[in-house]
């Protein structure tokens, strides 16, 4: 029996496993025939520990897996994909180049897309550019801050796009 691939969210460090983007791209996987999942990583206060929660949990996913990260949630995806391998990574904001957190690993998923904001001011626009341009992974810069609110609309049509993308190119359900 196939299983609808899984969609998993990692939110950042001063938000929750339901936050306002996950509720609204959850209902966009779930439309496109997937099923989702968003763990909460508030009791774990460091990239490294969310890194080791996230590998611990998905260690008995069978399914396809899609990460989706957030902030220190899309430092976290890039860290674990390295052993997951997932079909795809959706980073939002990712905390890349940031004093405190290691350097992350080139990203090992079929399919990668980072959306950052050129008023970021908690992970500056630099070193997530320098990280895109390095692994010439699809880079969406958007007229917003850290949190991405504002452009939630634009990032919902990126987001549909992304998995219609992965889901067709692997087979699976599409939206």
């Amino acid at each position: 029996m196939e299983t609808n691939p899984l969609v998993l969210f990692a939110h950042g460090k001063e938000s929750g496993p339901w936050g306002r983007k996950i509720i609204a791209l959850a209902a966009i996987a779930r439309d496109c025939g997937c099923r989702v999942e968003s763990p909460d990583f508030r009791s774990f206060p460091d990239a490294a520990e969310r890194c080791r929660f996230l590998l611990e949990l998905c260690g008995d996913v069978a399914d396809e897996l899609i990460l989706v990260g957030s902030s220190m949630g899309g430092h976290v995806c890039l860290s674990a994909a390295t052993a997951l391998t997932p079909m795809g990574l959706f980073l939002m904001a990712p905390a890349i180049g940031l004093a405190g957190y290691a350097p992350v690993p080139p990203p090992a998923a079929f399919s990668c897309q980072i959306i950052h904001a050129w008023q970021d001011t908690v992970v500056p626009p630099a070193p997530v550019l320098a990280y895109a341009q390095e692994h010439q992974v699809p880079l969406q810069m958007l007229n917003s801050d850290h949190t991405l609110t504002s452009a939630l609309p634009q990032i919902e049509v990126l987001f549909r796009f992304f998995l219609k993308d992965i889901l067709a190119k692997q087979g699976s359900a599409t939206c």
